[in-house]
This record gives C-alpha cells, structure tokens and sequence, in this order.
C-alpha cells in the first residue's frame, strides 16, 4: 500500500499503522460523544478486517483499486479507510483533513472516497472536484435535503452510511438520490427492530454478532430501513410521539445557520418543543415570518412553542452538535 507522509490532527497514518501491525488483537478508539459522553473502546482487529471486507466487496475494492484518505486517523472513519486500503492491497492517497477536500487534487481515478457532510457540500459546490471519483461514501451527520439535491445530481455514485464506533464504521448504506432511498445492509449483514420499534443489527462475521441501537427505523425487510430518529430524543408533547430529527428534516431549506429541535417541561402537555438556533437572536420580525412559515410546514403539534437562539452548540470532538 502507497501512502503520502502527510499529518493530521494527532495520529498520522503511520502511527495507525504501526499500531495496526502490532502484536495486540485490538485497536483503541473513541466513540463519537454524539449520544453520550465519549468513551474509549477497544476494536478487534479481525471484526475490522471483517467490516473492510463488506465494503471492499460492495465497491469492488482491489490491488488495482485507489483509495483517498481526508479524513484524520483519530476517527472510525479514517482508520477504516487505511484498513480498507491495506487489506485489498490498494493504494491510499492521503491528504490533510479540511473542510475543501481534494481542492489541489488532479492525477489518479480514485475509486472510493470518504468524507463528512461538511466536506460533502464543499465538493458538490465544486463538482469539478470530483471529475476523477467513482465511489464516495458520506458518514458522520444527517444528509440535508439541500445536500441531498445537489448531490443526487453528480455523477459520482454517492452513499449515505449507517454505521458507528461499535460497528466498525458502516454496516448500511443508502444510495444518495431522489427520493431518499432506504439503507440497505451490506451482507450477510441483517437487522431486526425491539419493542420500541429500534434497530438490532445481526452481524455473525462479527465478533458482537448482534447490537442493538437507540435508532427508530421503518423496517421494510431483514436487510433495508429507513432512519427515523433516535429513541432519546424523541418528544411527547400532549401524548403524541414527534421525532424531532423528521421535524428538522421538512423545514431545513428554511435555514442557512445551524439549528435543532429540542424539548422543555410543560404543565399543559407534559414535553413542549422547541427550536433552537446557532447565533445571535432573531429580531421580531424575522421571528414572526419564521414562525408564518413553519405553520405552513408543521401541523399544531409539530410547531415549536420557542425560539431560544444560542451563540454556540456545543459539540463533540467530531464536530457533531450536543442537544441540549
């Protein structure tokens, strides 16, 4: 496997490769913090290699295959593409992680790239970017509808992922398209849900062979889903059960800053909702005409009772935003 000596963040991918290469049957890595506080977990290598394999299956991943790393080896994400890489004897282009990926890039097809929302609404405002990728996969946050409209419309075959720390990076992926497509698992991969309507993923190629989530899910069939939300944030308001992730979803072309449902205590209904934005606080007539419109979108018990604006979100050390 090639790789270019370039650093980033903390670990280098040749400190993960030297840890990658050692002795111990295990590789340390941190969950997200997204639904919690991060924790130190300790991944085994073979359920590692397990879950390159289904990738570099889906992707017809081979010695003659390119692979772009842009994404730090601190994360999953990043040190699955190194693995990726290593077990199908690919060669791995590397470059610094930043929010304009492949900026500078010109030369070789790369048939599989990885990268974050962020980086994925950079490179779909900069197509040209992408003239030489096949295969690029978009993990680590929601795809927004604008997101999505843009990228549908590329030509490189775009995925969302369904996956986490536990999993190895993705078990699921989603064609990126219009109308949203369902996950769909990567074999032998199967999934059931729990009595909340949550998902379970059987997995027997890994070493866990079955988890279960905190995520809602439509499921269709054994192998494909569609992703509601997760079970910790889901709202009863009045005794009605809303999922604020949906919410989010039909009125994010009213925004251009960062926002999230959230709930309050109510005496008359138990939870209320409530919306909160990143930034300074709307003045009352921005507030009004939000309001105009979100009843257009959301029935009465969908609408938010509150608009709190909040100078920063917190975040996880991914860059994930911390409901509050």
């Amino acid at each position: 496997m090639a790789t270019a000596r370039t650093r980033l963040e903390t670990m280098t991918v040749d400190d993960f490769l030297k840890e990658w290469h050692s002795e111990e049957p295990f590789v340390v890595a941190h969950t997200s913090g997204s639904t919690g506080k991060p924790k130190e977990i300790k991944l085994l290598k073979a359920d590692m290699r397990a879950s390159a394999a289904l990738t570099n299956r889906f992707f017809s991943i081979d010695s003659g295959s390119t692979l772009l790393l842009c994404l730090s080896p601190d994360y999953i994400a990043g040190k699955m593409m190194i693995v990726r890489a290593e077990e199908a004897g690919a060669t791995l282009l590397v470059e610094s992680p930043s929010n304009r990926p492949l900026e500078h890039f010109s030369g070789a097809t790369v048939d599989l790239l990885a990268v974050v929302p962020s980086q994925a609404l950079w490179l779909a405002e900069h197509q040209e970017s992408l003239n030489n990728v096949r295969n690029m996969i978009v993990g680590g946050g929601e795809i927004t509808p604008r997101l999505r409209t843009m990228l549908s419309q590329l030509h490189v075959n775009a995925y969302a992922t369904y996956g986490m720390t536990e999993t190895c990076s993705h078990v699921a992926l989603s064609r990126i398209a219009e109308p949203a497509q369902p996950f769909e698992a990567l074999p032998p991969v199967t999934f059931a849900t729990d009595h909340r309507g949550c998902l379970a993923i059987n997995a027997p190629q890994f070493s866990f062979n079955h988890l279960q989530t905190n995520d809602i899910v439509d499921l269709l069939a054994p192998d494909r889903f569609y992703w509601r939300g997760r079970y910790d944030n889901v709202v009863n308001t009045g005794g009605i059960k809303v999922f604020p992730e949906e919410l989010e979803r039909k009125i994010a072309h009213l925004f251009t800053r960062r926002f999230y449902i959230s709930s309050r205590p109510s005496d008359k209904w138990g939870q209320e909702l409530v919306l909160k934005i990143e930034g300074a606080p709307l003045s009352p007539a921005d507030e009004a005409s939000l309001k105009n419109s979100l009843a257009d979108i959301l029935t009465p018990h969908q609408r938010p009772k509150a608009i709190i604006a909040i100078p920063h979100f917190a975040e996880t050390s991914s860059g994930k935003v911390k409901r509050q």
